[in-house]
């Protein structure tokens, strides 16, 4: 059984490294934008801006390299994903747990692998099907989020993605973004 300490160690360790790789290949000057999902960025002066996004959800979300973004996010949301599985199997694995505990702990490890399969899945075809440079989905409760790495996503472009990850996912509130390629 994993101790809580190794976890945090380990999580606090990944993040030292990308944010060391980061900083190792970050732009010179004042690049970088603070990134938040409603819609709104840091100016280089510290005001508030708002992002061109319009009523399709697709927005800018950094002027970091787009590389970079990726990264990142795909390694946030698979440490949050290692931890998730930590957890469940240190339930299957106690033998303080009962077997009630014990198949909830299962099913949830088996609805995390699911998830991301069919993240994976749509990635893939959203990729596929209009030949982006890359693409990232992250699904979280009943959101999805569609991380798309072009310059501009137009509204027919965002309808399809999200009829894909209706397909995929069934009813869930779709948010799809673009990442404008450096």
């Amino acid at each position: 059984m994993v101790k809580k300490q190794t976890v945090w160690l380990l999580t606090m360790l990944s993040l030292m490294i990308v944010l060391s790789v980061y900083y190792m290949t970050a732009p010179e000057g004042d690049e970088m934008t603070f990134i938040n999902d409603d819609g709104w960025e840091l100016n280089e002066d510290g005001e508030e801006a708002s992002t061109d996004g319009d009523a399709t959800g697709d927005t800018v979300i950094s002027q970091m390299s787009t590389d970079e973004m990726f990264v990142a996010l795909r390694m946030e949301a698979e440490n949050k994903r290692d931890e998730l599985h930590e957890m469940y199997s240190s339930i299957v694995a106690s033998t303080n747990s009962s077997s009630k505990e014990k198949n909830e702990a299962l099913e949830q490890m088996q609805q995390l692998q699911e998830m991301q399969h069919k993240e994976s899945v749509l990635e893939t075809n959203i990729q596929a099907n209009a030949e982006y440079e890359d693409v990232l989905v992250r699904a979280e409760d009943e959101k999805v989020h569609v991380t798309v790495k072009a310059n501009e996503l137009s509204n027919q472009e965002t309808n399809a993605i999200m009829k894909m990850v209706y397909d995929e996912f069934g009813e869930k509130t779709v948010i799809v973004q673009f990442q404008p390629q450096s």
